[in-house]
């Protein structure tokens, strides 16, 4: 692997049900910087995102974090690995019958990182972080859409992640809270350190934030490079696309 890269998918496949979804793709990510992979509904986005993120194993080709494939690890070493990463679902993934709180202490204690003081303390810093501290107590069915991300994002940033990878971030939030979603994603990655990828269908966040674009189509990465380049792209398929998503949200 190119010491260059922190994550490298190489010769990615995957197909369900004998449909295939990702064919022989290549992808790779710099450390440090924030990744937008943009595609339209049902391109694999986030079939990409849970293989990088060691939540399925391909049918074919491999992936690298540093230089460890995750494909070689034993599931024990891979459970140790994916501590590494801290994850964003789309509709946040929050216990209902926790509270706040105990949805973002549940790793800690789960993998005894942290005693009862330590984690409650963990847990009102990272709510902090992302402006959150009031819902601590709060039950998720009592939080707006916008809540519930930041709260998922706090509980990928309880555990100290090298790697943050968003699905979906600003799906079913309204334009302000669009934007201060992505004010928080790149804040998190400038605070932090951290390398972030994203993938979304909302060609605005993919702009706003993006140090590079990748583009998901056919299977594969059709186009990859930074928002300006992207964006005098002369490829039909990406002129189209942004053209297509202009025009939704016009």
């Amino acid at each position: 692997m190119d010491a260059d890269w922190l994550i490298s998918v190489q010769g990615l496949r995957k197909e369900f049900h004998g449909i295939p979804v990702l064919a022989n793709l290549d992808l790779n990510v710099k450390e440090g910087e924030v990744l937008a992979v943009m595609g339209s509904s049902g391109a694999g986005k986030s079939v990409l995102l849970k293989h990088m993120a060691g939540l399925i194993s391909p049918d074919a080709g491999n992936i690298f974090f540093k230089d460890v494939d995750l494909g070689s690890l034993s599931e024990a070493k891979l459970n140790e690995l994916r501590m590494r990463f801290g994850l964003v679902f789309q509709f946040g993934a929050l216990f209902n019958s926790m509270t706040v709180g105990e949805n973002i202490s549940l790793a800690l204690r789960y993998h005894s990182l942290a005693d009862e003081t330590e984690a409650e303390q963990i847990v009102r810093d990272r709510l902090d972080e992302v402006d959150l501290l009031e819902a601590i107590d709060k039950l998720p069915g009592e939080l707006s859409g916008g809540m519930k991300k930041r709260a998922s994002l706090a509980r990928a940033l309880a555990m100290e992640p090298e790697v943050i990878y968003y699905d979906e971030p600003t799906t079913g939030l309204d334009p302000v809270m669009c934007e201060n979603i992505e004010m928080l994603i790149r804040d998190t990655n400038q605070r932090r350190g951290v390398t972030s990828v994203v993938v979304t269908h909302d060609v605005a966040l993919a702009f706003e934030i993006g140090t590079r674009i990748a583009m998901l189509h056919g299977g594969k990465i059709h186009e990859i490079g930074t928002p300006e380049r992207f964006a005098q792209s002369q490829s039909d398929t990406v002129r189209q696309f942004l053209k297509r998503a202009k025009r939704l949200t016009s």
